[in-house]
């Protein structure tokens, strides 16, 4: 696409069909249109799934051309369009906020999720699915908020430009949806892998899958399992951080997107946290500090070139998705890393107090998710004696509880 949009007169027929292919994409769909100035025809066509999308794509492209847009330029793509039109997208806005915020948004987030699709097939479904990708990604709230926001604006411009008729990305109510990606789901227990023995056949998987088979892969998916944290504070880490003498891990910062590129800040809680180091990886801890020459500053946990551990690389590079759904955990995400480690914990017996300040959880409740229903039971009912010592006297001391004479 060029820097400018293709304008033709009002009016102009659009004829399209669609072929059905016994191979997959199955549906073409095609339009054509004469050039009203050269009489010349042209045509543009696309493969598609389903008859329903390719029927969508000649609505929209007569959709457009009945604004004044060549058929062209309505079936460019997000990413062209943007970038033929990004100073202009953009004006207005500081420099720093152009470039060190939205920037880093639209070429990091959005346009490896939609930037491929045209611009007239973005919708608020499309924009939807793009931002629940982004939070399972472990991708921050800034972040997920400043991608939405380019987005706006190209597709603001794009309404402009009368490419798109208006802007239908209105996505609310995205920032409760951390509440189901992070700790304060109903049930985090079901998220658990079963044992250590599933755990380490999903990390031999995984380097299995990488190119380069890279061990590392698996070492960082089988120590946020067993030390129930998140990807982000574990690629934070430094061997300064860990104790071996005691074999705490002192957890202090995390590793997230931010303006500019990946950021070291505090943790989630904003306090520093301790946490057991397992007998089980031990030696896999002692490798890596030996690998990182025992300098205190250096990463525990780097990429295959020295970078940063991300969760969405370590997707793309273990074929994730893929690996996980052979092995039977098809809705397992990095994430749940953290759940199982905190589930493993509860079931060993760690006190909900202990298994409260290892999670890093500010309120009590949440920790108490992952607690073995039956001890979560018997800690109700301890609960609830408490309340009926400590209440004044009368008939009914505590709620629900049956006075017997």
């Amino acid at each position: 696409m060029g820097d400018k949009v293709d304008v033709i007169p009002l009016g102009v027929a659009i004829t399209g069909d669609i072929e059905e292919r016994g191979k997959i994409p199955s549906f073409r769909a095609r339009v054509r249109w004469k050039d009203p100035a050269t009489k010349k025809r042209d045509s543009k066509s696309e493969s598609f799934a389903a008859r329903e999308d390719a029927e969508e794509w000649i609505r929209k492209i007569r959709e457009a051309a009945g604004r004044g847009v060549d058929p062209k330029t309505a079936t460019g793509t997000l990413k062209d369009y943007g970038n033929a039109h990004w100073d202009i997208a953009m004006r207005g806005l500081e420099a720093k906020t152009a470039g060190d915020a939205y920037k880093p948004a639209w070429r990091l987030r959005v346009v490896p999720a939609i930037g491929h699709l045209p611009v007239t097939m973005i919708s608020a479904g499309v924009a939807d699915r793009a931002v629940n990708n982004w939070i399972a990604e472990g991708f921050s709230r800034s972040a997920v908020k400043n991608s939405l926001a380019v987005l706006s604006r190209i597709l603001d411009q794009a309404v402009r430009d009368e490419v798109l008729d208006r802007n239908r990305v209105e996505v609310t109510g995205w920032q409760r949806q951390y509440d189901r990606y992070e700790d304060e789901l109903d049930d985090p227990r079901a998220l658990a892998l079963p044992n250590w023995e599933a755990l380490t056949k999903l990390a031999d998987a995984l380097v299995k899958a990488s190119a380069d088979q890279y061990p590392v892969w698996g070492d960082v998916v089988i120590f946020t399992a067993c030390t129930a944290s998140r990807i982000g504070e574990v690629s934070g880490c430094r061997v300064q951080d860990i104790d071996t003498d005691q074999w705490i891990w002192v957890l202090r910062r995390q590793t997230s997107p931010g303006p500019g590129g990946l950021q070291d800040k505090g943790t989630k809680g904003k306090r520093s946290r301790k946490i057991p180091i397992i007998k089980e990886i031990r030696p896999l801890v002692s490798a890596r500090i030996a690998a990182a020459n025992r300098k205190p500053d250096a990463r525990l946990f780097v990429g295959p070139r020295g970078g940063r551990i991300q969760t969405g690389v370590l997707r793309r590079a273990t074929h994730w998705q893929e690996v996980v759904t052979k092995l039977g955990y098809e809705q397992l995400r990095r994430h749940d890393l953290r759940h199982t480690g905190l589930t493993w914990f509860a079931d060993a017996g760690v006190p909900l107090h202990r298994l409260q300040l290892i999670a890093g959880h500010t309120d009590p409740r949440v920790t108490q998710r992952y607690l073995h229903p039956e001890i979560a039971a018997l800690q109700n009912d301890g609960d609830r004696l408490s309340i009926h010592l400590n209440a004044p006297p009368g008939p009914n001391l505590v709620p629900g509880l049956r006075i017997v004479k």
